[in-house]
């Protein structure tokens, strides 16, 4: 999977720039439109968080783990409805930041949820996570299904019968080229080579094959019971973040300019960070990229 080293490079190093520009708890997972696009993105991720809440049948007193909480969006809005969300992240950035909100947030392995650690729970969700489960030397190893399929155990022995688990995330789409196509160096513009910028972007982070892959993976622990695309509310999303990164701050400017030695002296960092998010849009708009939000029951 993506190391604590990897995803401190996605997401501690610029954890400031984050959530100045998508406010302090920034919500960095796809939003729920529902078709329209006239809306802005905070009622879209309300929209996302409700949607959550609804297909899990959280009622207030509940405790649900946030497998991936990121900055704390989820586990605030189930504060907020009277649950106990508590949350994993292996960036220490990001738990630092729910702490601080009074959000209980922990710096652990996702792969790693046990019942002697939380306990049960009434309700699993998972908002992008498990696209950092597997690396590419995993998937090289055959490992990705196993991978995929001990987390599903290990949620639905944290759930009572009739538990549900909600997981929301990108998976590659009908048009993925091989894998030992993807790379930096092949020519800009390509498939090729989009992909191996989103893999610098995201070090340490192989996506599943397809919502077919997660299904096969959950059997026999779980049953589906709700699935839709998000592709196009993720092109959304995205575009609506390029335009909030974007927006001038003397305290953006300021956390940019220490950020200029580490630009110039890695070249990781400048492949990572100089294209922003572009290569994700491009990627789903090619479809090699898919988005999937799942429900799933423990019989």
């Amino acid at each position: 999977m993506a190391s604590k080293a990897d995803l401190e490079f996605t997401y501690s190093l610029i954890d400031r720039i984050f959530r100045l520009s998508l406010g302090e708890m920034a919500d960095f997972s796809g939003a729920k439109y529902d078709g329209d696009f006239s809306i802005d993105l905070e009622t879209a991720q309300r929209q996302k968080h409700q949607h959550v809440v609804d297909s899990l049948n959280i009622k207030p007193g509940h405790r649900v783990l946030d497998l991936g909480s990121g900055w704390g969006p989820m586990l605030n809005y189930l504060r907020s409805i009277g649950a106990h969300g508590v949350g994993v992240t292996l960036s220490s950035a990001q738990a630092a930041a729910c702490r601080k909100n009074g959000l209980d947030a922990r710096v652990q392995d996702g792969r790693a949820i046990d019942v002697e650690t939380f306990g049960r729970l009434d309700a699993v969700v998972s908002l992008g996570a498990f696209e950092h489960f597997c690396s590419l030397d995993e998937y090289r190893a055959g490992k990705q299904a196993a991978i995929y399929q001990d987390i599903f155990r290990r949620v639905a022995l944290l759930l009572p019968s009739g538990g549900r688990f909600f997981l929301q995330t990108m998976v590659f789409g009908p048009n993925m080229i091989d894998a030992d196509q993807v790379s930096i160096n092949a020519p800009r513009g390509t498939d090729a080579w989009y992909l191996g910028l989103m893999s610098k972007q995201f070090p340490g982070s192989w996506l599943p094959y397809g919502d077919e892959q997660l299904l096969q993976c959950a059997t026999p622990h779980f049953r589906l019971i709700a699935k839709s695309n998000g592709r196009l509310d993720y092109i959304e999303t995205i575009r609506q973040w390029r335009m909030r990164f974007a927006q001038p701050s003397l305290r953006k400017t300021i956390l940019k300019l220490r950020l200029a030695p580490r630009y110039l002296t890695s070249p990781e960092f400048r492949l990572a960070f100089t294209s922003g998010v572009s290569a994700n849009t491009v990627c789903f708009e090619r479809l090699l990229l898919d988005h999937f939000r799942l429900v799933f029951e423990k019989p």
